[in-house]
């Protein structure tokens, strides 16, 4: 089960916060599908990958009520709970980086901690695609609800490509597997490293 995280609408579609919906977006471009499923408040669709079932799905109840359509979703599929990935952004990680975990805490991340909440366990997995922090003081709300900077688009178009592989490892071979592979990539150097 491939779970994007956002707020839904076009208002969010080019936000910081909008990284699971576009990974998500971008995995089904790549296999042919698309999010036509339009029950338990989520846009999704399955498949067959390589002899694995995958769901692929993008809740549409705001980010900090995500966990409302994730545990709709779990009691009506049933998965392992560690079959789960979650993808969303993460402002504690450089803009570029990706980072997978299995289980921990949110940081902070209230589409994460509804989750936890709603599913009663952290043990799912998460692919974080960093947003980087802000340069001109702006609040992280208004943050993570807006654009990134001009000069990080590419870097982020890149990231996103490097998430969708993520997942693809995760699905065929574990999150271990998944962790070990993409956890030291990066599409940019760190601030300061030439």
């Amino acid at each position: 089960m491939i779970i994007g995280l956002s707020n839904p609408g076009t208002a969010y579609k080019n936000s910081r916060h909008n990284l699971g919906f576009k990974t998500v977006d971008l995995l089904c471009n790549q296999l042919g599908l698309h999010l036509s499923d339009q029950r338990f408040q989520t846009l999704s669709t399955s498949t067959n990958y390589h002899n694995k079932k995958i769901l692929l799905a993008c809740p549409q109840t705001l980010m900090n009520r995500s966990g409302i359509a994730v545990k709709d979703l779990v009691e009506h599929y049933r998965p392992n709970i560690k079959d789960i990935m979650v993808i969303h952004d993460d402002i504690d990680l450089d803009v570029g980086r990706i980072k997978i975990v299995s289980g921990g805490g949110a940081g902070g991340h209230h589409g994460i901690e509804s989750i936890t909440y709603h599913l009663g366990t952290n043990e799912f997995s998460r692919t974080k695609i960093g947003i980087g922090r802000p340069r001109y003081n702006e609040a992280i709300e208004d943050f993570v609800l807006n654009p990134f900077y001009d000069d990080q688009q590419t870097t982020i178009k890149e990231a996103l490509h490097l998430a969708a592989k993520s997942i693809e490892s995760f699905v065929l071979y574990g999150v271990e597997s998944a962790m070990n592979t993409f956890n030291s990539s990066t599409t940019r150097k760190k601030e300061g490293e030439r």
